[in-house]
């Protein structure tokens, strides 16, 4: 069969690679076409856009780039039309792929959407267009299938593909010392920076990250620099602070720092099933951010506090992100062990509440079922 998969950013690269590997296990003869980034690529998708052209995030920047972001859509309508595959996989990035998903329902061609917009968190008004344009829908949060539920729409919970990634990962990954020395690194102990995939938000988050530098003169501060951004990028921020980046070694340098400072999305998922403490930021758009705090509907922005309902990490958000908060919170995390060990005793009510391990496989199979 003839698959045809969007994703729109890393994380959505990283599941959807997965998501293809699973496919081709199942249906050998399968073709894959669509946009997505190298992980992708590496699993035989032939990649029509790579997902740095669509490199815009928020109310006011979308509006920007507004034209660019049309063209990309036609662009995308025609590929579909002239791959003409069995079936649409879409995989979260809603803005585009809700878009996608309407016209490719008119078309005819299945559409299937894996890993949920968040359309529980804010403009929910969007579950008319899923129900009517969207044919099965695996969602890999425990709450959202009691939520689409609710607007009397079945969808599949397959877990959360991370599980997947994560320990077949960590059970490989270098020790401490080689780690240390293959990216010329010191012995001091770690904190990793997180500030993002995309340039706008890298932006935005890691000036006010890099402050806590001269602060902690007892750690080494590494950041994980995003694989679509170039290293030129990363060194006119550094500049002449000790400060390093390492690419594709997000988890290993999770695995071996004792703290995070992590932009808000799939990371801060990410950093608490590494079992590494963290404080959560994020910092956008003045405009986006006041129309963005008028329609979200939920408590938390970490998906770590959305999943288990509760405060488990601290959220630095928008003004709340400073020099002397940011400060405050991750003295808290190195310097407090009772800190430290509460939220470590709270990831792993976190690892429960996710499923079990093969998302990747369950979605691939279920899939493939009702295809057939």
């Amino acid at each position: 069969m003839k698959y045809y998969i969007i994703a729109g950013e890393a994380s959505g690269d990283l599941h959807a690679s997965n998501l293809l590997r699973e496919l081709k296990v199942q249906d050998p003869s399968a073709k894959f076409r669509g946009w997505g980034g190298d992980l992708m690529a590496s699993q035989g998708c032939e990649l029509a856009r790579h997902y740095r052209d669509l490199d815009f995030m928020g109310f006011f920047e979308v509006a920007l780039h507004l034209s660019t972001i049309l063209s990309n859509i036609r662009f995308c309508k025609e590929d579909i039309l002239a791959f003409a595959p069995d079936v649409l996989i879409l995989v979260d990035y809603p803005g585009f792929n809700l878009r996608i998903a309407r016209f490719a329902h008119k078309a005819g061609i299945k559409v299937f959407y894996y890993i949920s917009p968040q359309i529980w968190a804010w403009h929910t008004s969007r579950i008319k267009s899923v129900k009517k344009n969207v044919d099965r829908m695996f969602v890999i949060l425990p709450f959202e299938k009691e939520f689409y539920e609710k607007y009397s729409f079945h969808v599949d919970f397959v877990g959360h593909p991370l599980l997947d990634c994560i320990k077949p990962m960590v059970e490989n990954l270098e020790d401490r010392q080689t780690f240390l020395s293959e990216n010329h690194l010191d012995d001091k102990p770690m904190i990793a920076l997180l500030p993002g995939s995309r340039k706008q938000e890298i932006k935005a988050m890691l000036n006010t990250m890099l402050k806590m530098v001269p602060r902690f003169p007892g750690y080494q501060f590494v950041i994980a620099a995003a694989p679509s951004v170039d290293p030129e990028f990363y060194s006119s921020m550094v500049q002449s602070l000790p400060v390093r980046f390492v690419f594709r070694k997000t988890y290993p340098l999770l695995k071996h720092s004792e703290a995070a400072l992590v932009t808000s999305g799939t990371a801060t998922l990410e950093t608490a099933l590494m079992k590494v403490p963290q404080v959560v930021c994020y910092k956008g758009n003045v405009f986006s951010y006041l129309i963005a705090r008028k329609l979200i509907k939920v408590n938390f922005i970490s998906l770590v506090n959305l999943i288990m309902n509760k405060q488990i990490v601290k959220e630095l958000i928008q003004k709340d992100f400073n020099e002397k908060n940011l400060e405050s919170e991750l003295r808290k995390l190195v310097e407090n062990n009772q800190n430290r060990n509460r939220m470590l005793s709270d990831y792993e009510m976190l690892v429960d509440k996710l499923g079990r391990q093969g998302a990747s496989e369950k979605a691939a199979r279920k899939i493939i079922q009702y295809l057939q």
